[in-house]
C-alpha cells in the first residue's frame, strides 16, 4: 500500500515545532509493508489543506493529514477535507457527549463552547476513537475507494492512535498482501569516533554481499549506522539485517555501544549495576551535565550516589583535593588536574568509580594550546586513575554534550563492559 502523509500547521513550517508524527508513522508503516511515498507540510489555511491532500488523493488515493483538529478557529482541517470530498459537516451527539463527560470529570466544569467544534465530523465520515486526547480521528472514503484519515497532531496522541487504530485498520485493508514485503532498519550506534575513520574501518566489507544498504548519520552523540532492507519478506529481512549487523560489527566492535534508541548513560547505569559498583561525579564545563544524564535513567539510584560541580578552582581545591601547584603548573583544563579530580571525588564520597570532566566550552577562553573544544577526562576505578585530552566542535552547548558523552563512552570502556554491552 503506497500512502502520502500531509503534516499540518503553521508552527512547523516556521520551524517552532519538530515534525515528530511523519518519522513516527514512515519507520511503523515500512515494518508492515505500508511505503510513504510522499511528505508535505502545510500551514492552517483551509486552501493549503484542500489542495495538499486533492494531489495527494488524485496520486495514491490513500493521505493521512496529521494535527489541525483542535478545537480554535486555526483547526481547519476537517472541514477543508470535507469540502474536497463534497460533504458538508454536522454534530456528533456522542462525540459531544463524550467531550462533556471529560471535561466534567478532569476539570469539574462545563465543556467550553470552542471544544464542540470538536463533535463537528464530515457527513458519511467514520470516526477514529482518541483514547489518548479529547480530539477523535476520522475515516473519510469516497465511492471510487479513494480515502483520507485525519488524526491530531499531539505526538502523544498521534503515536496513540496511530497504534491502537490507524495501523490496524489499513493493514486489515491490505488483506493478505499485508506484511509480505516490508522495509526494516536497525541502527548501530557508535561513539567515540569520527564518520571519516568509520568509513575508513569499514572499507573491506563487500557492499554487494552485506544485502543492505549503509548509511552514516553523525550527531554529538556520535555516528549511528542505519542498515535497511527493502521489499523483502519480514523473515527475510531481520535474517539480512543480523547478517549485515555482524559484518559491520566485527570491525567497530570497540566503538558500538548500542542499537536503535539505545542511550549510552542507560548502558554504563546498566554496567555499573551488573558489577555492583558505585560511582560519584566531578564536573568542571559541563556544570552537571553528566550527573543529569546518570540519573536520568532508571535504576541510577542504586549506583551513582552523587557529585560536585567544581567550576571554580578554589571548589577543585577544597572540595576535591586537587593541589594548588597542579593547577598553577598544568592549569585547571589538564590530564593532570582530571586525573586529580577523579580521584579525589571517588575517596570522598568512597565510591567504586570516580569520572571527572574539565574544559573549555567557550565561546571565549580558548588559547592556542588549548583552544576552544578542549576537554579533559578523568576516570579512577578502584584507584586506578587514568586521564585523556580530546578536542571536541560545535557551539557552547554541543561542546558540553559531547564532553559528558565522551565521559560515559570513557567510563564504559575503563569498566570492562564496552564488548558485553555492545553485543
Amino acid at each position: 500500500m503506497d500512502v502520502e502523509l500531509v503534516s499540518i500547521g503553521d508552527e512547523l513550517l516556521l520551524g517552532f515545532t519538530i515534525d515528530t508524527n511523519a518519522a513516527t508513522f514512515a519507520r511503523q508503516a515500512a515494518a508492515v509493508g505500508i511505503r510513504v511515498v510522499r511528505r508535505a507540510t502545510v500551514g492552517d489555511g483551509a486552501e493549503e489543506i484542500a489542495a495538499a491532500v486533492r494531489a495527494g488523493i488524485e496520486r495514491t488515493g490513500a493521505v493521512i493529514t496529521s494535527g489541525g483538529l483542535g478545537p480554535t478557529a486555526d483547526d481547519l482541517t476537517k472541514a477543508s477535507i470535507a469540502a474536497l470530498f463534497g460533504r458538508g459537516m454536522t454534530l456528533d451527539e456522542g462525540i459531544l457527549e463524550s467531550l462533556r463527560a471529560r471535561w466534567k470529570a478532569r476539570w469539574s466544569r462545563e465543556l467550553p463552547e470552542a471544544n464542540r467544534a470538536q463533535a463537528m465530523i464530515p457527513e458519511g465520515a467514520a470516526i477514529l476513537p482518541n483514547g489518548h486526547g479529547s480530539a477523535p480521528g476520522i475515516w473519510l472514503e469516497d465511492a471510487q475507494g479513494r480515502w483520507v484519515a485525519m488524526l491530531p497532531g499531539v505526538p502523544r496522541e498521534f503515536r496513540g492512535m496511530l497504534a491502537d487504530v490507524l495501523l490496524p485498520t489499513m493493514i486489515e485493508r491490505m488483506g493478505d498482501e499485508a506484511g509480505l514485503r516490508v522495509v526494516r532498519s536497525r541502527t548501530l550506534r557508535t561513539t567515540g569516533i569520527a564518520e571519516s575513520a568509520v568509513a575508513d574501518l569499514l572499507q573491506g566489507i563487500d557492499r554487494s554481499a552485506l544485502r543492505a544498504s549503509l548509511a552514516y548519520l553523525p550527531g554529538w552523540e556520535g555516528v549511528d549506522l542505519r542498515l535497511t532492507v527493502r521489499n523483502a519478506s519480514p523473515e527475510e529481512a531481520d535474517a539480512r539485517l543480523d547478517a549485515a549487523a555482524a559484518q559491520v560489527r566485527a570491525p567497530l566492535a570497540e566503538w558500538i555501544y548500542g542499537e536503535g534508541d539505545d542511550d549510552l548513560a542507560e548502558v554504563v547505569v546498566r554496567a555499573l549495576r551488573e558489577s555492583g559498583r558505585t560511582i560519584a561525579v566531578a564536573e568542571s564545563c559541563t556544570g552537571g551535565m553528566l550527573g543529569m544524564r546518570l540519573t536520568a535513567m532508571a535504576g541510577a539510584s542504586h549506583a551513582v550516589m552523587g557529585g560536585v560541580i567544581a567550576y571554580d578552582n578554589a571548589v577543585k581545591v577544597r572540595e576535591l583535593g586537587v593541589r594548588e601547584s597542579t593547577l598553577a603548573e598544568h592549569g585547571a583544563v589538564s590530564v593532570e588536574t582530571a586525573r586529580e579530580m577523579a580521584a579525589g571525588i571517588r575517596t570522598r564520597f568512597g565510591v567504586d568509580v570516580g569520572v571527572s570532566i574539565t574544559g573549555i566550552a567557550g565561546p571565549g577562553g580558548g588559547t592556542p594550546e588549548k583552544p576552544v573544544g578542549t576537554v579533559c577526562i578523568g576516570l579512577d576505578v578502584g584507584g586506578s586513575v587514568s586521564a585523556q585530552r580530546i578536542v571536541t566542535i560545535g557551539d557552547r552547548h554541543e561542546i558540553r554534550q559531547r564532553s559528558a558523552q565522551a565521559a560515559l563512552a570513557k567510563l564504559l570502556r575503563g569498566l570492562g563492559t564496552a564488548d558485553s554491552a555492545a553485543g
